[in-house]
Formats: structure tokens, sequence, C-alpha cells
């Protein structure tokens, strides 16, 4: 849309060609809602450059001044004469041969004829019919070398490491192309998907596992995060400083001091499709195609442990399950790859099952928030303190330093360590993200303390620390208006100077207007990263006392995300990421034992089913003009806390330990806590 209005195109001309490291620039990873900030000013401004380039040969062409000429649809005219050329007619596919300025001025908001205006999206219809190719769906046969299909088999647990295989049980079943073996790394290629199916189910059943250390007690968990060794750092406007950290003491002027901790378990992504990937040798050249979010940082980490140059990997975005952050698609990556190079020339597509996926993709970080405030005698906020305890959030794959962040690299009979992970010191990253209040509290204290290594794999998942800091944060907010004795939207107006702030709030307010009878209503806000979208979230939800459950009902949400380019496509990640949050917030955690991760399929790992989600209404607060604003976690943190706001106001328990689930509404009910 950025691209066809800076052009003067219709949208149907243009093609967005998705990562691919033959074709595309090296953008990283598409995280942290950054697409528009980063890919999106590029494209607009690369787009001006080329109207600019096309103008000027245009005016040479139909001997007109530049600024007499128009453009339509690709087309560009001189009113004066009625002469024109198009695009096509002046470059015909060839390179522009000239060189760039850089001079090329970007529209004005005034301009737009696309940008900011409902439109069709060109994919929609091939993928409600089945007929859009998913990575899983790719078929690279060709004449005389049809694409062979792969299986892995992942170790019982972490640690674990294969003792003995009967390999030649499986090398005799029909259609088993190869066996593939090396240290713990087991994988099998057949001519067909079933083949493959059934050899790799002869594997598992002679495979001999050294079983690795146990996993800790799941019921120790937080504890064991209270209790273990951190390093602690003072986080000032956002940024982790050598700062001395004062202690946690309470004014000796405050009327009342509050105090709570707030829990988060482990979470998986749960991407409805497991993880997949194809890969194909050629002589010395490896080509991957795979829905990573990175396939830059993949290529550099897939040459590292194969041991071949970066130039001779050539990966290809190709569309996959979702998952917002780091799941098991950079893994199966290497794993075709490893078994591709068993079969030289073919082409191999490997997949990922339900339980691998579950049981070895990297979660979103366990995290404990413990928050203090103080009031003076007329309920106004006068200390304000904040700790964070967590594990890292960056566990990406990228090349270099002598480890690996990639599974199989692992388990090789010549396996590279794991990375080693470090507190990060970027300002709003990682275990400390959204910590630092945009209320106007004084004598603010904000900690985060890192955790060097916990029982299970971790890396970033949507929101990576909001979605923990912005839920404590805000139903800690929620507590300490109703300590003061204050409305709680008006609570939160009062202490916000930020005039967008304010405005989402109102406008949540607005849109959710007066309540029904019987349902409790929570409110939240936060702006992502304090830098990127303003998102308020107002929900209504009953609590069913006798059951526990908790029936949520309605969801308002209210963004500013600075100039909006496609209105559905912005209200689209709203209400998904509201969702999401909102299955985290009531369903999801990670169980495990001592024997391994136990949520291994859909029934020991429940997401939010169709008849538990609520309406969900967005209102946009378009700024035309103003920079764009990153919303792709905007709704992930206020969600929980506006969940955990409405149970109190609909049954007057606070619930601080995710997820609510029935057994634990109904412990709070009964006094034994939240």
């Amino acid at each position: 849309m950025i691209g066809a209005d800076e052009l003067d195109v219709s949208l149907e001309r243009v093609q967005v060609v998705m990562a691919d490291t033959s074709r595309t620039p090296n953008e990283g990873y598409t995280v942290s809602s950054m697409s528009l900030e980063t890919s999106g000013n590029a494209i607009r401004y690369a787009a001006a450059e080329v109207r600019r380039i096309a103008l000027s040969v245009a005016h040479e062409e139909l001997e007109a001044p530049v600024e007499r000429l128009t453009v339509h649809d690709g087309t560009i005219s001189d009113p004066a004469t009625g002469r024109s050329v198009t695009y096509w007619d002046l470059f015909a596919g060839k390179r522009f041969g000239v060189q760039t300025s850089g001079s090329g001025q970007p529209k004005g908001p005034a301009a737009y004829e696309i940008v900011g205006r409902p439109a069709a999206r060109l994919d929609l219809l091939a993928k409600v019919t089945g007929r859009h190719r998913f990575v899983h769906d790719l078929d690279l046969s060709t004449e005389g070398n049809p694409m062979a299909h792969g299986r892995v088999l992942l170790p019982p647990r972490y640690g674990s490491r294969l003792a003995s295989v009967d390999e030649a049980a499986a090398r005799q079943l029909p259609g088993v192309l190869a066996v593939v073996r090396d240290g713990s790394f087991l994988g099998v290629v057949a001519e067909r998907e079933e083949q493959a199916e059934r050899a790799m189910a002869a594997l598992r059943e002679s495979a001999v596992w050294e079983p690795g250390p146990p996993l800790p007690r799941q019921d120790a968990l937080f504890e064991g995060i209270l209790g273990g060794p951190d390093q602690a750092f003072l986080v000032v406007d956002g940024t982790p400083t050598e700062d001395p950290i004062p202690p946690v003491q309470a004014p000796e002027d405050a009327a009342q001091t509050l105090s709570a901790t707030y829990c988060r378990p482990y979470h998986m992504h749960a991407s409805l499709g497991p993880s997949a990937a194809a890969a194909q040798w050629r002589e010395d050249e490896l080509t991957v195609w795979t829905h990573s979010q990175g396939v830059y940082p993949l290529r550099a980490a897939m040459a590292q442990v194969l041991e071949v140059p970066e130039e001779r990997i050539h990966a290809i975005h190709v569309d996959g399950p979702g998952c917002y952050g780091h799941n098991g698609a950079d893994d199966v990556a290497l794993d075709a790859a490893l078994l591709a190079r068993a079969v030289p020339g073919q082409p191999v597509m490997c997949k990922w099952t339900r339980a691998e996926e579950n049981t070895w993709e990297p979660y979103g970080p366990a995290t404990v928030v413990q928050m203090q405030a103080s009031l003076d005698g007329g309920g106004n906020v006068i200390d304000w303190n904040h700790d964070v305890w967590g594990y890292t959030h960056s566990g990406r794959p990228r090349g270099g330093g002598g480890s690996s962040a990639l599974l199989a690299a692992w388990h090789l009979e010549e396996p590279l360590d794991r990375p080693q992970a470090g507190p990060s010191r970027w300002h709003e990253v990682g275990i400390h993200r959204n910590a630092n209040p945009l209320y106007t509290f004084p004598q603010r204290r904000i900690v985060k303390h890192f955790l060097p290594d916990g029982p299970l794999r971790v890396s970033a998942l949507r929101g990576l620390g909001s979605y923990a800091n912005v839920f404590a944060l805000e139903s800690f907010v929620d507590e300490v208006a109703h300590a003061a004795g204050e409305d709680p939207i008006a609570f939160r107006l009062r202490y916000l100077d930020d005039e967008r702030a304010r405005a989402v709030i109102e406008a949540a307010a607005e849109r959710a207007g007066g309540r029904r009878e019987g349902l409790g209503r929570g409110v939240a806000f936060a702006q992502y990263k304090n830098r990127q979208a303003y998102v308020a979230v107002i929900l209504d939800l009953s609590v069913d006392r006798e059951s526990g459950e908790i029936h949520l009902d309605r969801a308002v949400i209210a963004a500013d995300a600075g100039q909006v380019v496609h209105p559905e496509g912005l209200r689209s990640q709203l209400e998904g990421a509201c969702l999401q949050s909102a299955s985290w917030t009531l369903f999801e955690e990670v169980d495990y034992g001592p024997d391994g991760i136990t949520s291994a399929d859909w029934r020991n790992y429940p997401v939010m089913r169709f008849p538990a989600a609520p309406r969900v209404e967005v209102v946009l607060l378009n700024r035309p003009g103003y920079p764009f604003l990153g919303v792709g976690e905007g709704a992930q943190g206020p969600s929980p806390a506006a969940i955990s706001n409405a149970v109190y106001d609909a049954a007057g328990i606070r619930l601080r330990r995710i997820p609510f689930t029935p057994d634990r509404v109904k412990a709070a009910l009964h006094g034994e806590g939240g």
C-alpha cells in the first residue's frame, strides 16, 4: 500500500517479494513491531525516489517540464499536450542506469489515495479456499527428481543422548532412501511421507537413550526464581544501569503502603501448525525453504553448523505457521539440511510433529514481578517500586561465537555448545520491557533481576517482557486506585501527562459506554516499549462462582499507532493480540516434570477456543502525517491486566498468578490466594 501510493500505481500492480537471501536486503529479523518503522519507511523513500527518476526520464521523453507531469496508475501524462508514457515503457524491466540521489520526496498525507483506506487483502481468497501454498504444501519435484520426505527423532528430554538404535530395521522398509545419524541427531529420508513416518516409528521403537538430568519440580518454579542467584540492574528511563540499587523502603510520611507479587508461567507459541522446512543440496550449495523470521541470521547460523561459506546457502522465506517470536522454524530448517545432505541433489521436506513442536520449541520465559507503592494521606502516590525477575528473551540463532542456538547443533557427534545468555542492557528490551510506567509517579524505583539459566529452553515470544510487566503494573495501578478510593480510569488520567495516552483511554471508555448488570469491568493501558503504539483495553466479563470459570463478554480496544496505513490490518493485529493474550491469561501454561515436558498436545496445553472468545471492538485514532508506531504487540500487555481488574470488579478477588484457571478462581473465592 505504501509503495503503490508513492508510485501512483494501483495496489494490484505491486508484488512484495518476501525475504530471500538472493533477492532482498538483509533486514535482520521481522520482530518487535518494527516492520512499518523500518521496511515501511524504506519502501516509502525508495518508491518516492523511483517516481522522481521516472519523472526525470519522462520529461525528456515527453518534452515537458517535470512539474507539469501527472502520474495515474503508472501512466505519466502531460496535460498540456496530451502525450503520455508509462513506467514500463520507460524501463521495461531494465535497470535504471542512473545514480540514486535520495532526493525523491515522499507524499504528504493529504495526497494519499491508498494509505489509510480499507483495502482487500490480495492473498485472502487463496487462503480461505485452501489454494495458498504454505511451506508444508511445497512440492519441489522436477522431472526425474522427485521431492523426498524426512523426519527426525528428537530426544525424549533435555540432555538425553542416543546410546544405540537399530538403523538396519528402518533401512529395510519400503521407500527408505537414507537413515541419518550424527551423534544423537537421528533422522530418516524416504520417497513418500507415510514411508518416512513408518521408518521413524521403527527407529523410535529401537532407540535407547541415556536420559539426562531430570527437570526440577514445576511447583517450585516461582520460589526458585525469587531464591536463585541473579544479576540486578537499576532501570532508569527504560535502560538498565550500574547505578546503586536502593532498598525497597516505604517513605516515613506514607499513609498506606501496598505490595503484591505477580507470576507468569512458561508459555509456548502454540502455532496451530508444527514447523516445517525443505532443503536441497546441489553440489556444495544449499537452498532452504523456511518460515523463519530472519533468513539472513538463519543462513549465518546454518553456515556455522554445516561448515560451509554463507554465500553457498540460499534461504527463502515461505509462509508457514505464525508464531510472533522464535519457535521451531529455524531448528527444522537445519534438520532439513542435515537430512538433504544424505541424498545430494534431491529436495527433502522435513516436518515436525505436534509433540516435537510443543516439547522442543523455545518458550516465553516464566517471570515474577513484585510491586510496592505508598500513598500519602490525600491518596497520592509518593513512592513506586517494580522488581522483575526473569530469564533471557533473546535466544535466536546467529552465526559465530563458537556456540549455536540451533537445536540439532547440540545433538551432533561434535556438538556446538548452547549460547550462554547474558543480561540485555538495551533500552526497553527483554525482561525490563515496559517495567517503567508512563505515569508521572514520583520517586520510582525499577529493578531488573536477570537469571542466567532456567529449567526450560526460552527465547522470544510476542511482547517479550511487556506481557508480564504490564500485567503486573496495570493490575497494581488498579489496586492502588481502589486503595485511594478513586475510579481506576480517573486515577490513570490524573497521572498521565501524555495527551495521546489520555486520548486512547478516553476513546476506549467512550466506546465501552455504560456497564451491564452482572458483568465486571476492567481497564488497562500501555504504550508498547514506551515509544510505540498507545493501547487501552476495557474488558467486561462474568465469574461463575460455582465452577470458577471466567466468561469474557466484550473487549474494547482503542489504539493510536500514528499514521494508519491499513485500517483492517491494524484492527486484526489488535484483536489477535488481545485474544492470544487472553488465551495465555486464562488457559495456557507449559507443564513439565522430572521426565520432561508433558504439554505435548492440545489436551495438555489448552488454548482459547471460539466459544470462549469475547466480542472485540476496535477504535483507531488515526494521526495522519505522524510516524508509524508498531502495534503488533500493543494489546498483549494490557489484556491480562484488564481481565484481572474485571475479575476483581465482578467477584472481589485479585488474581495474580497466570493462568486464571477455575481451580485458582475458586481458591481465591475461598480466601486461599489468587
